[in-house]
C-alpha cells in the first residue's frame, strides 16, 4: 500500500478526503500551467510594459496587480506619462519601475537581461492629434524611430531565449482605429483588413509603427500581435483629452470647446474595458493577428458634452443654471476625421471578449472619479498645461454650431 495512503488510513474517511482533494489539487494546477498563458506558467519573471505611467498604462497596470500574480516591470520616460499615476502601487513587490524611452537602445538591452521579461504590451507613444499638429516630428521619433529601436532590442533578447521561453513569448503592439482614417455616416466599421489612411501626423506616424512590427514578425519571426482600439476614456487620463478637459474646464467655469460644428463621431471605450481585452489578446491572441477592440458606443462629440455636463448637473450643480451653457463651438482643426468606429466580432468570436460598460456606466464612473481625485487634477494641470490650451484653443475663433 502507498505509504501516504497508508498515513491517512487512521485518519478514516476524513483522512483518504484529504487525500483525493490534494490529489485533485495537484492535477488541476497541472493542467492550469499546461494550458496557461505565459505570464503564469513564469511566474517569477515580469510582464514588460513600456508606457504604463501613461493613461491607459496605468489602468492596465493597477488592474493586472489586482487579478494577477506575476509582476510588472513597467517603462516609461514619463515625458508624458505621470509618475503619480502609479503612486499607490510603487511599493508593491510585484511592481518594478525604470525611467527609461525606448529609443535608447542600450539601456533597453540592460534592462532586459536585467529583469527577463515572459512577454511584452507597448504602450509607449505620443498620442494627441493637436500636439502632432503643431510638431510632427516629436511624433516621428517617439512613435516610429522609438518602436524601430525597441523592436531591434526586443528581437535581440527573443533571439537569445530558450525555445521553451520562445513559445510563450508575445510582442503585443496597441494601436489606434485611427490609423484606418475617417468614416462616411452611412459606411460599416472598420474591420481588421481595412487599408490605412491616416490623416493625421498622430494617424501617421501610429500606422508606420503599425508596419514596423508587423515586419519584425514576418522578417525576423518575433511573436507580433497588434490591436487598434477606439477612443478610450476613464480614470487617470491626462485633461488635455477631450472629455477630461470638459471636466476640467466646467468645474474651473471656462469655456467647454466643441470644434466646428460638434458632430464629429466616436466610438467610447472605457479604459478597463479595453484593458481586459488587451489581457486576453495577451492570453490567447493569434500570433501575427491583429484585432479592433471598440466599446460600440458611438456618439457625436456634441451629445458627448451635453451628456456630461447633465451627470455634472446632478453630480454637482451650480448654483444657478446648467453646465451647458459654457459649451462653445470653436473653429475646427486642419483635417478633422468625421467619424471612427470599429467592428469588434473579430474578439468575441475568437476570444470571447465584449465591452461591459456603456457610455453612460463609463461617463459616471469616470466624472465621479475626477470629482473624488481633484487633487490629481490639479497636479497636474500646472503652467505647462495652461500655455498649451492657450495655445491650442485660444487664438481659435467662434464657430457657427
Amino acid at each position: 500500500m502507498n505509504r501516504h495512503v497508508q498515513f491517512l488510513l487512521p485518519f478514516g474517511s476524513i483522512g483518504c478526503s484529504i487525500f483525493r482533494l490534494i490529489l485533485f489539487e495537484g492535477i488541476l494546477y497541472i493542467l492550469k500551467v499546461a494550458v496557461s498563458p505565459p505570464y503564469f506558467r513564469f511566474p517569477s519573471r515580469p510582464l514588460l510594459v513600456t508606457g504604463g505611467a501613461g493613461f491607459i498604462g496605468t489602468n492596465f497596470i493597477i488592474e493586472w496587480l489586482k487579478n494577477s500574480a506575476a509582476t510588472i516591470l513597467n517603462i516609461d520616460r514619463l515625458s508624458y506619462g505621470n509618475r503619480c499615476n502609479v503612486e499607490n502601487i510603487m511599493e508593491s513587490s510585484k511592481y518594478f519601475f525604470a525611467q527609461c524611452d525606448i529609443g535608447d537602445l542600450e539601456q533597453i538591452k540592460a534592462l532586459l537581461a536585467e529583469h527577463r521579461p515572459v512577454a511584452v504590451i507597448n504602450f509607449a507613444a505620443e498620442t494627441h492629434v493637436d500636439r502632432s499638429i503643431r510638431s510632427p516630428e516629436n511624433f516621428v521619433q517617439t512613435n516610429v524611430v522609438g518602436t524601430l529601436r525597441f523592436l531591434e532590442a526586443i528581437q535581440s533578447y527573443f533571439r537569445a531565449l530558450p525555445d521553451k521561453e520562445k513559445d510563450v513569448f508575445r510582442f503585443v503592439h496597441v494601436s489606434t482605429d485611427e490609423v484606418y482614417g475617417t468614416l462616411s455616416l452611412q459606411e460599416a466599421p472598420f474591420e481588421e483588413t481595412s487599408p490605412f489612411c491616416p490623416n493625421s501626423p498622430y494617424a501617421a506616424s501610429k500606422a508606420a509603427s503599425d508596419h514596423f512590427v508587423r515586419a519584425f514578425g514576418q522578417t525576423f519571426g518575433l511573436p507580433v500581435i497588434t490591436t487598434h482600439c477606439s477612443n478610450n476614456f476613464g480614470p487617470f487620463q491626462f485633461p488635455e483629452k477631450f472629455i477630461p478637459l470638459m471636466i476640467h474646464n466646467a468645474l474651473k467655469g471656462k469655456p467647454l470647446p466643441i470644434y466646428g460644428d460638434g458632430e464629429q463621431i466616436r466610438d467610447w471605450l472605457y479604459v478597463t474595458d479595453h484593458c481586459s481585452a488587451l489581457c486576453r489578446v495577451l492570453e490567447a491572441g493569434r500570433i501575427g493577428e491583429t484585432y479592433n477592440i471598440g466599446g460600440n458606443n458611438e456618439l457625436r462629440n456634441v451629445d458627448v458634452v451635453q451628456v456630461l455636463c447633465d451627470i455634472l448637473d446632478r453630480r454637482k450643480p451650480l448654483s444657478h443654471g446648467s453646465y451647458r451653457s459654457q459649451i462653445e463651438h470653436v473653429e475646427d482643426r486642419p483635417g478633422h476625421d468625421r467619424r471612427y468606429a470599429v467592428n469588434s466580432k473579430k474578439m468575441l468570436e475568437e476570444l470571447n471578449w465584449s465591452a461591459k460598460e456603456t457610455f453612460f456606466s463609463g461617463l459616471t464612473k469616470t466624472v465621479d472619479w475626477y470629482l473624488s481625485h481633484w487633487d490629481w487634477m490639479e497636479q497636474i494641470t500646472g503652467s505647462s498645461f495652461q500655455e498649451w490650451t492657450d495655445y491650442n484653443y485660444g487664438n481659435r475663433t467662434r464657430a457657427q454650431a
